[in-house]
């Protein structure tokens, strides 16, 4: 009985002693202290990624100490030390870099070709064959109401085939929920997940930008990084604004290795009336439109680290007005040059995975790296009955 009774003490005390804890950070604008979105939070002992979301909030478990790394190109990087996050939860501020100086970039060659370079170097100096561990969500609203919602935990594994680059996909766990008691199956559009990754892989997203022609309707700017002395910033704008759509493109850069770090495309309409011009049947008369992609460069390889993604637009279908709004964000929890071995039954053939049966298996979007945000809480909180 003694014995018994010591074995449960030291279980019990390995218990206690082995539990993680959970860490939240909120990371702000050290002039606004509004919330920063999308800044990059690593755990450099376990190189752990996570994603602040709308509310400037990352959150992480851990058993042991280590310094972490935040940066946003917008702001100035900091890292701070493991002994300050003793507290578990806390704000730190990063400051803005838009009142800082940038030194404008002058070259012989002009910047468009430079960009034609930088792209086609990156293509092919992103890590192939590799494989991805990615946290996927998507929300689609219906008329302005969050009407569908999905998530998983899944593999892109890449491949090079006569110098294209393709994927195959395999879906670990998945949640796919309808947040409307009406049916929206006809209405629902998803992100082709197959496509969209190797749209990331090879800078399709670029391509209107580098077409020789295009050089006139642009103009190119090409800036120091404000904190970073390894980095160039080019800012892409229209040079003629009266056509109403704004394409506007931003690409920071390495320099001296010639790859991309990060890019962010933004569509808009000038004006309210420019949007309805089109109002052809089935049409899609597009009102908003941006995509950001970060990319990592370490001394395992170059890969895509996380993306965010948002389209808005009106259809009219049979003579009714229907707006439609998708937003997808995808964070690489995982690296890996190793192949995994499956068989073809395994891989997810569909575009979407709003085609997907659900399987759940953990608290997988617990462990993503991307915490939900206030409101996006409110709304994946009405899908517990379900699951």
């Amino acid at each position: 009985m003694k014995k018994i009774l010591w074995l449960f003490v030291l279980i019990c005390s390995y218990s206690v002693y082995s539990q993680k804890d959970t860490y939240s950070i909120l990371i702000k604008d050290s002039d606004t202290h509004l919330p920063i979105e999308n800044a990059t939070v690593i755990i450099l002992k376990t190189n752990q990624i996570l994603l602040s979301n709308r509310d400037g909030k990352v959150a992480f478990v851990s058993n042991a100490p280590s310094n972490i790394a935040i940066s946003e190109s917008n702001y100035e990087s900091q890292n701070i030390r493991w002994n300050i996050l003793v507290e578990k939860s806390f704000v730190i501020y990063l400051k803005s870099k838009s009142n800082i100086l940038e030194e404008v970039i002058l070259s012989r060659e002009s910047p468009q070709k430079i960009l034609q370079k930088i792209v086609s170097n990156s293509i092919q100096k992103l890590t192939v064959p590799a494989r991805l561990k990615v946290y996927v969500r998507e929300f689609f609203k219906l008329n302005h109401k969050y009407a569908y919602y999905n998530d998983g935990l899944v593999n892109f594994q890449f491949s090079k085939k006569q110098k294209k680059i393709t994927t195959t996909l395999l879906v670990e766990q998945n949640r796919s929920y309808g947040l409307l008691d009406e049916d929206i199956t006809a209405d629902l559009l998803g992100y082709n997940l197959n496509n969209i990754m190797e749209n990331y892989c090879t800078f399709k997203y670029l391509e209107p930008i580098l077409e020789t022609k295009m050089g006139k309707d642009y103009e190119f700017i090409v800036k120091a990084h404000a904190s970073n002395d390894k980095s160039y910033i080019m800012s892409i704008v229209p040079v003629d604004e009266s056509k109403g759509m704004l394409d506007t493109f931003e690409i920071i850069y390495d320099p001296e290795m010639k790859i991309i770090n990060e890019f962010t495309v933004k569509i808009a309409f000038k004006d309210i009336e420019l949007k309805n011009t089109r109002k052809k049947a089935d049409s899609k008369n597009i009102t908003k439109s941006s995509v950001k992609v970060v990319y990592k460069v370490d001394d395992d390889g170059y890969y895509m680290l996380n993306a965010n993604e948002e389209i808005a637009y009106d259809i009219t279908i049979k003579d009714e007005l229907k707006n439609i709004e998708v937003r997808n964000s995808f964070i690489t929890t995982h690296f890996n040059k190793q192949p995994f071995t499956y068989d073809d039954s395994d891989v997810f053939k569909e575009k979407s995975l709003f085609n997907k049966r659900n399987k759940i298996l953990t608290n997988y979007w617990d462990l993503s790296g991307f915490v939900a945000s206030e409101e996006e809480k409110s709304i994946v909180s009405t899908l517990e009955y379900k699951m």
